[in-house]
């Protein structure tokens, strides 16, 4: 049995190896590698995002910190007025403290799910919108192949197709495009 399956191995090896031996010496493939991270942190569409998500939630936010300095008064106050306080003054002042903590918890945990959910929808539209660019450049460029950065041990920075992807990007967007920044990898 074991013989059947190296002999099968084997075969197929050989198959594999002709098939290679016969592809065209200017067939050579041509690879690039695009860092996503980068598409998304350096576009314009990605900047827009973040601008966009900042001026969004931003009023919330005023509102989450307005409230936070609240209840550090309140706390302060009663910290520093609970020993001149009659027990029920007391009672009520660390009640009310409890509910605008527990509420201002409430409003900033509702904020981050808010806030998360409108970036994670965006991010999501943005990708879609950088995959098509990444494909479009390298049908375009004639590229076999475009990895992802983040799942490169190494590659060469020639390979580096980033910046012109964001090139192609600014332009779709109007931008004037920057000047290339030097890669280390």
């Amino acid at each position: 049995m074991k013989r059947l399956i190296i002999s099968k191995l084997a075969v197929g090896l050989i198959a594999v190896g002709a098939a290679l031996a016969v592809t065209p010496a200017w067939a050579e493939t041509k690879i690039g590698i695009v860092d996503p991270a980068r598409l998304l942190q350096e576009s314009p569409q990605g900047k827009a995002i973040q601008e966009s998500l900042r001026s969004e939630f931003a009023p919330r936010e005023r509102t989450l910190q307005a409230q936070g300095q609240a209840v550090k008064a309140k706390q302060d106050k009663l910290q520093k007025d609970s020993a001149t306080m009659t027990e029920d003054q007391r009672s009520r002042a660390e009640k009310d403290l409890r509910d605008g903590a527990r509420d201002f918890e409430r409003a900033r945990g509702e904020l981050q799910d808010d806030f998360t959910a409108r970036r994670n929808e965006e991010l999501s539209r943005l990708q879609r919108t950088l995959g098509e660019e990444v494909r479009t450049y390298a049908k375009a460029q004639g590229y076999d192949l475009i990895l992802s950065a983040e799942a490169a041990i190494f590659f060469a920075p020639a390979i580096d197709v980033t910046p012109a992807i964001l090139t192609a990007l600014q332009a779709r967007a109007g931008v004037p495009a920057a000047p290339a920044k030097p890669q280390a990898h």
